[in-house]
Formats: C-alpha cells, structure tokens, sequence
C-alpha cells in the first residue's frame, strides 16, 4: 500500500471514471453518499470544457471499490468491480485508492449498456474524450479533512456537491427494427431543434429488460421518460402527436408542476 493511503478513511466507498482516451475523475467518500457517477460527469464536463456530461459513459466505463467492516468478524471487507472497458486499470485503480494488488472483478451487462458502435457514435460530439490529457482528479468530497488531504491532482478542487447540469431522457422500445430506428432519428432531431440545455438520451429495450420497464412502469412503447431533473415527466406513444415543437421543448424542460 502506497504511503498515501495512509490518509485514507478505513471504510469508505471508491468511485472511478474513465474516458476512453485513458484519463480518470475519482471520488473517495467515507459517507457513501449517492448519485456520484452523475457529479464525475459533471466534473468531466467542467476539466474537458465539454458540450454536456457525459452520461453516455456509465456504466461501462466506470470502476467501483466499497470497504466496510464485518460486523461478525470485526474484519475489514473489500469488494472491487470493474466494467471490461477499464479492466486494464487495474493497478491504477489499486494505486488510486491505496489497495494491495487484489482483482477487479468484471462485471459483465447486456451489450445495449456498452455496446462499443453506441459509445463511438458520440465521438464527434465529444472528440475530447477519445484524447489523452494524463488526466488523474480526484473529486474532493466537501467538508472532509481527511479526503482533502488525499487529493492527488494537480488541478484545483472541485466543489461538486451541486445538481448535475442538463437534461437526462431514457426511451424505451420494443425491439430493434427499421420502425425503432427512425423513431430513435425522429427523437434526436426533435431535441436537436426544441432543446436549449445539453441533454443525454439512453435508449432501453423492454424485450431485453423487462425488469427496469416494470421499474419505470411502462405499459406501453416508444415512451420518453425525462430521468432528471425532477420531477419526472414522460411521454407515451408517438411524438410525432406534438404538431407544434415549442409544446414539446415545454413539456420536456418543465421543471415544476403547474
């Protein structure tokens, strides 16, 4: 274990990164707090001077550590998982958060969650990404002294205990076919012309993930649901219903109820 893990918190949880140029954002947080993959996004946005964050990396470009104490053995507990795009960091990752050599292991998800066409086809939107900039931040967590002082970058903290910035869709379909495709096209080019904030859209296929459609209710398809901010607000059926954009940006950038 390097000596600056010395300053680490026994118990914490650990949170990565990547982009697929190699650079990294982490986070080390002994309170486990939640929605950290969205404040790296955000945090990437900001050091990469990008259009939006990028959503469209998690999870296979993610890595996470979780430390706890056994409460029947008193001893301390580790489990590491990494997505297969990042296996190969392993031992940056055990340096990162202050571990002996143990293995990551893979997590292995249905293709449509790091299907590598999807993740290349934002390349030009995010050229910066596919860059290496030897980029090696940690995200402090604010009102920490003790991961304060493990800040390994050269860069300024960040304070990055705001909301994530943008607007964050999931569609979800029912199968992949020349119908889907074009209303997959339809629904880029509408947000193209009606949205004035970065947005991300996922796209989920209820054949192959019945679990999260019951999750999100879905009772029929295409539906478009806005994931954040909230409140939630979704769209059931065609879009095409909408004859006038400015009704459309209204429903999908409001964010109260009226």
């Amino acid at each position: 274990m390097n000596d600056s893990a010395s300053h680490l918190p026994q118990v914490f949880k650990g949170i990565a990164l990547f982009t697929p140029g190699g650079d990294v954002v982490y986070c080390i947080d002994a309170q486990k707090q939640a929605r950290w993959h969205l404040h790296l996004c955000a945090v990437l946005q900001e050091l990469l001077h990008l259009v939006e964050p990028p959503h469209f990396l998690l999870p296979c470009y993610t890595a996470t550590l979780d430390t706890w104490i056994d409460r029947r053995t008193q001893q301390l507990c580790q489990w590491a998982e990494v997505y297969p795009p990042v296996c190969k960091y392993g031992s940056l990752l055990n340096a990162l958060f202050g571990l002996d050599e143990i293995d990551w292991q893979p997590v292995f998800q249905p293709e449509e969650f790091c299907n590598p066409l999807v993740i290349e086809s934002y390349r030009s939107k995010f050229p910066a990404l596919w860059e290496s900039h030897n980029l090696v931040f940690q995200v402090v967590v604010p009102d920490s002294p003790h991961l304060a002082a493990y800040a390994s970058s050269s860069y300024p903290p960040v304070d990055i205990a705001q909301k994530p910035s943008g607007f964050v869709f999931r569609l979800y379909i029912a199968g992949q076919d020349a119908q889907t495709a074009a209303v997959l096209g339809n629904l880029h080019q509408l947000l193209d012309q009606t949205m004035r904030s970065p947005y991300t859209l996922k796209v989920v296929d209820v054949n192959k993930h019945p679990e999260q459609a019951e999750a999100d209710h879905i009772s029929a398809t295409p539906t478009l649901i806005r994931v954040w901010p909230r409140p939630t607000k979704r769209i059931v059926g065609s879009l095409n219903a909408f004859s006038n954009l400015e009704n459309l940006a209204q429903i999908l950038t409001q964010t109260r109820d009226s």
